[in-house]
């Protein structure tokens, strides 16, 4: 049973983060969307570099970015608490239920783990070489959610094998 909440709370902690980045990215908008409009921008990468005809000017289209990165976490937060009801609703039934009712929470941690990745890793560190920026560089913060989030996804997806009684 230790398990089992070990794997809810963890999935607890998920939700609570994407829930609080979702709301800093609403009620802060101005802040992060620097962050996408520079990456996009590539205006603080190295100087001169044969990149720069892959930099977005178009506001537009860096608000869009953006959007959909919220869109994406708040996608993941709703996945991951739907994960965490599911899992509360399971937890003291057989391990074949259990193990069902991790869907949702294995969805919502790979899609966290997508964003993290396919987002900030390759498409903003690599197509819009964010890693040449010494302010506007969040590989290594993108990494270790990356990580964190790989970490509770092995943790949850591992099969329960415990009678509950």
């Amino acid at each position: 049973m230790s398990l089992r909440i070990a794997k809810i709370f963890l999935l607890i902690a998920v939700a609570f983060y994407y829930t609080l980045v979702v709301f800093n990215n609403l009620t802060d908008y101005g802040s992060n969307y620097a962050f996408v409009h520079h990456v996009l921008l590539m205006d603080t990468t190295f100087p001169g570099n044969r990149g720069l005809w892959r930099a977005i000017h178009s506001t537009l289209v860096q608000t869009m970015f953006y959007d959909g990165i919220i869109g994406w976490e708040g996608a993941t937060a709703l996945l991951t608490w739907i994960g965490v009801v599911q899992l509360l609703r399971a937890v003291r039934k057989q391990p074949s239920v259990f193990n069902a009712a991790k869907r949702y929470s294995i969805i919502a941690l790979t899609l966290g783990m997508l964003l993290w990745f396919t987002a900030f890793i390759s498409v903003g560190g690599e197509w819009f070489l964010m890693w040449q920026s010494n302010i506007w560089n969040g590989e290594d913060k993108a990494f270790h959610i990356f990580v964190v989030l790989g970490i509770i996804l092995l943790l949850v997806a591992l099969p329960d094998t415990e009678a509950q009684q």
